[in-house]
């Protein structure tokens, strides 16, 4: 299958210019590899490579031989005596461009955190957004938006049937050209292989795979929520009373686990100044790092989602997050979300490094534009805008209908026309 191009191919190609080490963290299986074999001139698979992990054991030196840009693909495997060994190449070396490494797994030390400053540059990958698949219009640049310009386009055309059907199949590269059926299979194989091997290996300690697949049941339910850590542990009983719940210190654990694995990634709490007295929410809500896995979790089809659109609106909404992650990466963005004591919220806050930030709700449905609109409003009027800054843009992020800028300024974007 030819290779599509994926928005962080640009920023690689700059990061190798300027830093002599560029790591490429995310998921398993969302096409790291294929993106740094694109720009590099040699590799070496430690995942698949047992001489090369052998070599390793004896000289590090030995798998960082080879022409430049030279790729390490899931680099853990060599832990911190590798990453010590890149590090003090690119010191040697002195030029960019060296190595690209990937990783699908933070080790547990988290040694890229203190000691590659200045040598190793970072960027994160996730799976493929519509864009990137080919599937969006591209008429609406998260770019644009967030300097307040929305750009009037048509009606991308997915139905409420064909966006079902991508929140089951998910942006895995590996599913592109499969069918539904297929796809969703993978996506529950996917699953099982991190809760039987990948978790433990990664957690460092036998753990209960019942168990840990109930709690992964439940952060699928509750998707785009801010469920709480008590929730989740009565989840894991099993519901037939002759379980305890999990310890607080056992789901932390677990939830370490998924995220240094990069299966979840949550949606932090945004704290701006305001102009009431409310107090803000500072839960973050709780997202896989695909929405396909929420509804692997739950072996769901398109078909029980239709029959649950209030459930498939949170499926929807960590997709969309997936998606301006991924566009908006390139920006530096961060996104976060906010909710107060009285009830005003935004699904989305996108920040941009310069401060500047935008607020979007998130709908199934272009029917509930009009509700979402209203929301946006009492949320923007919230706001200390003298202090935190005037949004520079409010919009409604939905499916099935037109992109327009609506008589209260709010725009609405249909989720098959964003494009970087």
């Amino acid at each position: 299958m030819a290779y599509l191009p994926r928005v962080i191919d640009g920023p690689l190609k700059n990061r190798l210019a300027s830093a002599g080490a560029v790591l490429i963290e995310g998921p398993k299986a969302c096409g790291k590899t294929q993106t740094a074999k694109r720009v590099c001139a040699s590799e070496v698979l430690l995942d698949v490579d047992l001489g090369a992990r052998e070599a390793l054991a004896v000289d590090p030196a030995i798998i960082l031989s080879g022409t430049a840009p030279r790729l390490v693909d899931e680099w853990q495997l060599g832990g911190s005596l590798l990453w010590n060994k890149v590090r003090r190449e690119v010191d040697d070396r002195q030029l960019p461009g060296q190595f690209v490494l990937t990783g699908s797994a933070t080790p547990r030390d988290d040694v890229t955190r203190h000691s590659g400053a200045g040598r190793i540059s970072r960027l994160r990958m996730r799976p493929m957004s519509l864009f990137e698949m080919g599937l969006s219009t591209e008429e609406v640049s998260v770019g644009a938006l967030m300097s307040g310009e929305m750009t009037p386009c048509s009606d991308p055309g997915i139905s409420i049937h064909k966006l079902l059907e991508l929140l089951v199949v998910g942006g895995w590269p590996i599913n592109l050209g499969r069918s539904v059926d297929a796809a969703a299979q993978s996506n529950i194989d996917y699953l099982a292989n991190a809760r039987e091997v990948d978790v433990p290996s990664v957690a460092g300690a036998s753990r209960d795979p019942a168990r840990l697949g109930r709690l992964i049941e439940s952060l699928a339910r509750n998707t785009a929520t801010e469920v709480k850590i008590s929730v989740l542990a009565r989840d894991t009983t099993g519901g037939d009373g002759r379980e305890t719940p999990l310890a607080r210190t056992t789901i932390y654990d677990y939830l370490s686990a998924l995220e240094r694995l990069m299966l979840i990634e949550d949606v932090p709490a945004w704290s701006p100044h305001l102009r009431s007295r409310a107090t803000l929410r500072k839960e973050s809500k709780r997202h896989f790092a695909d929405p396909s896995l929420a509804v692997a979790a739950l072996a769901a089809s398109p078909e029980r989602l239709m029959a649950d659109l209030n459930f498939a609106g949170f499926i929807f909404e960590s997709m969309v997050i997936r998606d301006l992650r991924a566009l908006t990466a390139p920006l530096g963005a961060t996104i976060s979300h906010y909710r107060d004591s009285n009830g005003v919220e935004a699904d989305l806050i996108v920040q941009l490094p310069d401060g500047r930030w935008g607020a979007f709700e998130v709908k199934l449905g272009p029917e509930r534009v009009d509700e979402a609109a209203a929301s946006l409003s009492r949320f923007a009027a919230s706001i200390d805008s003298q202090r935190s800054g005037a949004p520079t843009v409010l919009g409604v992020i939905t499916n099935g209908t037109y992109g327009y800028r609506r008589p209260d300024g709010i725009a609405v974007v249909p989720v098959g026309a964003l494009a970087p």
